[in-house]
């Protein structure tokens, strides 16, 4: 049989599952997740394998109304995932519908050129009145090639879409190898996975004012590796919340943090956190290379 490789865009309003729905199209965890909206911040390229089809997916940062720096950064980086994009995947929560915070991606969507998918998350908790309309809605607005119904957190419906995302990337070579998961490097995955458990353990009580900045990575020679890393805050306040009192926090986060990337990094992992204050971190030329974002004027 013929290989196949291409590159497809998931693209959307922040938490509409995105991430999730890579993860479960990869098989593995390979994009943080939490409830919290925008957590994904830089673009990522999971991959995915069904039968002679090597899916390249970028799992974009929400696409929403930016405010700040980082916001735009975030923004330019989402709209950049979709470049050279063999099909673009729009995926909706299906349970808020359309609101109007996805008026203008479906308008800018609907003027691009590439071929586009409408994926409907989350019908494991929508009504299926709800989703017939809004999917009457979104074939009307943007006219895509197909429309799905699926729930990337109980894996209803990703078996039907990955079959159908590996018979719409092009005729061609893999691009990696068979075994590889990822083209985040371990410095990058290593501060997404501290940075997701600061969002699952503070994210009622930390705003995003928040970075996480691998500052060693190490190999021992003994096969496991040492990560150190700071969490940047903005404020004293905030340092104090990370902390927690007598830094039982901060050793909670590292702990989980820890065990997630053991997994994920494939060797023992020691882990050394620390957390700065740095008023203007979101400044920071320097970080925003570190975390794999272009600085945006």
């Amino acid at each position: 049989m013929t290989e196949r490789c291409g590159l497809v865009a998931v693209v959307g309003a922040p938490n509409a599952g995105k991430s999730t729905l890579v993860n479960a199209l990869v098989g593995q965890k390979v994009a943080i997740v939490s409830p919290k909206a925008q957590t994904t911040r830089v673009r990522l390229m999971g991959i995915a394998i069904e039968g002679e089809s090597q899916i390249l997916l970028v799992d974009t940062p929400g696409i929403f109304d930016p405010k700040r720096r980082l916001d735009r950064a975030m923004v330019a980086a989402a709209w950049g995932g979709t470049e050279a994009a063999d099909l673009i995947a729009l995926v909706i929560d299906a349970k808020t519908g359309l609101t109007k915070r996805i008026a203008p991606l479906i308008e800018t969507l609907a003027k691009r050129r590439e071929p586009k998918i409408v994926i409907l998350n989350k019908v494991d908790v929508t009504p299926k009145e709800t989703l017939l309309v809004t999917a009457q809605a979104l074939q009307e607005q943007l006219a895509p090639e197909d429309i799905l119904f699926v729930s990337a957190a109980t894996g209803d419906g990703v078996p039907e879409l990955k079959r159908l995302l590996a018979g719409r990337v092009t005729e061609g070579p893999w691009h990696f190898p068979e075994d590889q998961v990822s083209d985040a490097t371990d410095r990058m995955l290593a501060a997404e996975v501290t940075r997701e458990q600061i969002y699952l353990q503070l994210h009622a009580e930390l705003p995003y004012a928040c970075a996480v900045e691998t500052e060693k990575y190490e190999e021992r020679g003994d096969g496991s590796v040492a990560i150190h890393q700071q969490i940047l805050v903005a404020r004293d306040s905030q340092k104090a919340i990370v902390l927690g009192a007598k830094g039982v926090r901060l050793k909670e986060i590292g702990s989980r943090a820890r065990a997630e990337m053991a997994p994920l990094l494939g060797r023992k992992v020691h882990l050394f956190l620390h957390v700065k204050v740095k008023p203007d971190w979101e400044e920071d030329r320097g970080l925003y290379r570190e975390i794999g974002l272009d600085w945006v004027d």
